[in-house]
């Protein structure tokens, strides 16, 4: 079986530094993979890049066997990739519904949303209500449902859990968890690495734009060095 996502020898930057520094990974189908490390790692410039946002940017992206690297952000997702970044990734002022109904490329735009709203059941009570007014569980909720439309087979997740209470983490861990049952992998970028570890087949560490660990998930959170220098004992 071949990766779904192949990421090789990746570097790049927002300026004329290198914030990544030749970085290799990949996801096979059906895997959630995590991304984590120590803040300003470089942890989330490499989703950024893999959605083709990194400015400057050399290396290989191979989604489905089709080299990337080159692609627009638009033909990212045509091909077949969702993405939902740590922030904006809702319309505050629309509703729930037209927030589902205005993303492009959809066919049969209301049988699929009608299937979101199985998945995402929470949503299902708030279909005529403003994004904006939406707590940040629903919210996010929101974000995966949006990125799902299109039934793409890869979703890039930058901190899913980003700046909710910890009552609503375990519960956005629990979507995330189920993305693969709707027919994409993840990779996932997260601080809170324990938990997100948990959900994932493997991991990657990720420490000054290189990649210090990897393997499965298991593994590094039982490695010592993974919990003293990046992950955490807690």
């Amino acid at each position: 079986m071949k990766p779904v996502f192949e990421i090789s020898g990746l570097t790049g930057g927002y300026g004329e530094v290198d914030i990544l520094k030749g970085i290799n990974l990949h996801v096979m189908p059906g895997e959630i993979v995590t991304i984590a490390g120590t803040n300003g790692a470089g942890k989330s410039t490499i989703i950024k890049a893999s959605m083709g946002l990194l400015p400057r940017m050399h290396g290989s992206i191979v989604f489905n066997q089709k080299e990337i690297a080159k692609a627009s952000v638009e033909s990212r997702l045509e091909y077949g990739i969702g993405y939902v970044p740590q922030v904006a990734n809702v319309f505050p002022s629309l509703t729930v519904h037209e927030n589902l109904l205005v993303v492009q490329g959809v066919s049969q735009q209301k049988q699929r949303a009608a299937e979101m709203y199985a998945l995402f059941p929470a949503l299902t009570g708030h279909r005529n209500r403003k994004a904006g007014l939406l707590s940040g569980g629903e919210r996010q909720q929101l974000a995966f449902a949006r990125a799902l439309m299109r039934k793409p087979n890869m979703m890039l997740l930058d901190e899913p859990t980003a700046a909710l209470s910890p009552a609503l983490v375990e519960e956005i861990f629990s979507y995330v968890a189920r993305l693969p049952q709707a027919g994409a992998a993840v990779l996932m970028v997260e601080q809170r690495a324990r938990q997100s570890l948990a959900i994932s087949q493997r991991g990657y560490i990720i420490d000054q734009g290189s990649v210090a660990m990897q393997g499965e998930a298991a593994a590094l959170l039982n490695d010592p060095k993974a919990a003293d220098l990046f992950i955490g004992r807690h």
